[in-house]
């Protein structure tokens, strides 16, 4: 028999001492002494038991991979394709389309939700609501924007219910840069 389970038979010993002085006649109390080391150390095992036995609550991030540059970039269809341009002080620039033949437009990421719903729809209804003609958004984040804008935004693409997103910070064109510029952005 282990010599933690023989304490427990003994958690809690109480000792009187036998220190106590009779104060004017009257005959004293003995104050009791409480062991308590075999409760600390079941204590402890306890605490080791439930945390070794409990599953931790897992982690509820959004996967973002970037894939290996190969060199070859597909076109994207310019009918279907929004591009969200992430600028400084949570604000975005974002077209429909080809950035040579778009019309530009700024907004707050607060209301780029409702871009992104306006946007879907319109593209559903430009391809008569066919499940494989789905709009696909391009996020580019500048060097002006900060890390929660960029999250932000995946999880405003995630809410709006937008299946197919690119990621492409390497690609920004002289026009959006301009535009950024000219707006203060």
């Amino acid at each position: 028999m282990p010599s933690w389970f023989k304490n427990l038979n003994n958690m809690a010993n109480i000792e009187n001492t036998g220190n106590s002085k009779a104060v004017k006649g009257r005959t004293g109390k003995a104050t009791p002494k409480v062991d308590l080391t075999a409760m600390v150390d079941l204590m402890f095992l306890l605490t080791a038991f439930f945390m070794l036995t409990t599953t931790l609550v897992e982690s509820k991030a959004a996967d973002v991979s970037k894939p290996i540059p190969t060199g070859v970039r597909a076109p994207y269809p310019a009918s279907r394709t929004m591009t969200v341009v992430l600028a400084k002080n949570a604000q975005a620039a974002y077209y429909m389309g080809e950035v040579d033949k778009a019309l530009i437009e700024t907004c707050s990421l607060a209301e780029i939700e409702n871009q992104l719903a306006k946007n879907k729809l319109l593209v559903a209804k430009a391809n008569g609501y066919k499940a494989e003609k789905f709009m696909i958004v391009i996020i580019k984040p500048t060097k002006n924007c900060s890390y929660k804008d960029f999250i932000d935004v995946i999880d405003e693409i995630k809410i709006a219910g937008v299946t197919s997103y690119a990621i492409d910070d390497e690609n920004i064109s002289d026009r959006e840069s301009n535009f950024l510029i000219a707006k203060g952005l």
